[in-house]
Parts: structure tokens; C-alpha cells; sequence
């Protein structure tokens, strides 16, 4: 696996990017408002980044990254990433987003959704609970003393497998939360989300710890 494509370019997107391109992937890049818009990043990236459409970036990647707003799920494109490995690093903001009734419910999670919508795509929640900011900071190499972890969850065991090699190369070691309906357990205002990392390493013990201290 060598591309990375990504479907939103934004704080966790271009950090991802960044990451992905020191470990030696490629990237293609997109978002909803055009390839010429993404021109600076991609300067700053170098030659392993370029920037696409979402369609292309989709059909480009080896590995495909969805980070959009939840609001905005239903346009990403999905005959390209049919048998394609999704990262999804979703989280739902009411105020952005507008209420979504299952989610309120609990009867739904953010990747539930976007998993009926990518029918034939393996997706897998990852990097939604960790702020870009730590996400950049934090990465370690293999076997480093103060390697973080991130959750990652999906119902597909491939695509487990490959976005936990992906965090690997990327500096994380991955905890393994379950199924794609478990993910709820690392989404927003858990407490998994965002505060483990804030300025300190957290190792996959104490993520474990805090997936199971999450409630419904």
C-alpha cells in the first residue's frame, strides 16, 4: 500500500497527509471546493502530494481517509471505494451539523452512517478523538517508551489489519475497540475523546481502560 487518498483536507486531513508523506506514502488530496484550492498545501507537502477530486482521490487511494463534516457524508463518493479500506474520522456536532434523531437516540453511531452509506467499502473509525494538534505532536516510532494509541473500530478484520499497520507507520500504536457499532465509544465527549492526549502520551493500557469506562 502506498497512496493515501483523501476525501476532506482540513486540520486532521492535512495532518494525516503529513504524516502518511514522512512515512513514505503518497497522498492525493481533495475537498468539496476544488484541486487548485489545496495548491498550497500540496507546495508544502512536495512531490509525494498532489490534489484531485474527491472521485479521484477515492480512486487513487490504496487507503482512503474521510474527514468531513458529518453534515457533508452523503457526498462522499461511493462507487470508487467499493472493497477499499475507509478511515473515518468523523464526530457529530449538533450545531454544525444539525440534530440527527438516531444519533440522539443512541440507536445509530457517526460511522454506522457512513458505513450504510459506502455500502461495499470496509470502513474503520479512527483518529476522530485526538486533536490535530496532539495528532501531530504525539507520533512516535516503533517501540518508542512514550508511544501514544489510538482506538480504532470495524467489522471488517482486513481493514483492521490495515489501518492498524497504517497507524504503525504513522507513529500510533492502535487498540482494537470492537465493531463498527461500538465506535460510539470513542466518539465525542467520551472518555477516550480528546483529553488523553492533551500536552502527554497515552499508551494503549489507558485507552483500553477508558473505552470501557464509556457510557451510553
Amino acid at each position: 500500500m502506498t497512496t493515501v487518498g483523501f476525501i476532506g483536507s482540513g486540520n486532521i486531513g492535512s495532518t494525516v497527509a503529513r504524516l502518511a508523506i514522512a512515512a513514505g506514502y503518497d497522498v492525493v488530496l481533495s475537498n468539496s471546493r476544488g484541486p487548485q484550492t489545496l495548491a498550497d498545501l500540496v507546495k508544502e507537502l512536495g512531490p509525494r502530494a498532489r490534489a484531485a477530486t474527491p472521485a479521484e482521490a477515492a480512486q487513487a487511494g490504496d487507503l482512503v481517509v474521510v474527514t468531513v463534516p458529518l453534515h457533508a457524508y452523503k457526498a462522499v463518493p461511493a462507487a470508487p471505494l467499493a472493497g477499499k479500506t475507509v478511515l473515518d474520522t468523523n464526530n457529530y456536532y449538533p450545531d454544525r451539523d444539525g440534530r440527527v434523531a438516531a444519533l440522539d437516540e443512541g440507536t445509530a453511531t457517526t460511522s454506522g452512517l457512513l458505513r450504510e452509506h459506502l455500502a461495499g467499502a470496509h470502513v474503520v473509525k479512527a483518529f476522530n478523538n485526538i486533536y490535530y494538534v496532539d495528532l501531530a505532536a504525539l507520533a512516535r516510532p516503533k517501540g518508542a517508551a512514550d508511544r501514544s494509541a489510538l482506538p480504532i473500530a470495524a467489522d471488517d478484520a482486513g481493514a483492521k489489519a490495515a489501518a492498524t499497520a497504517f497507524l504503525d507507520a504513522v507513529g500510533y500504536d492502535a487498540v482494537d475497540a470492537g465493531p463498527l457499532d461500538e465506535s460510539w465509544r470513542q466518539e465525542r465527549d467520551t472518555p477516550v475523546y480528546v483529553q488523553p492526549y492533551r500536552e502527554r502520551p497515552a499508551p494503549a493500557e489507558e485507552i483500553v481502560a477508558l473505552l470501557a469506562e464509556a457510557k451510553r
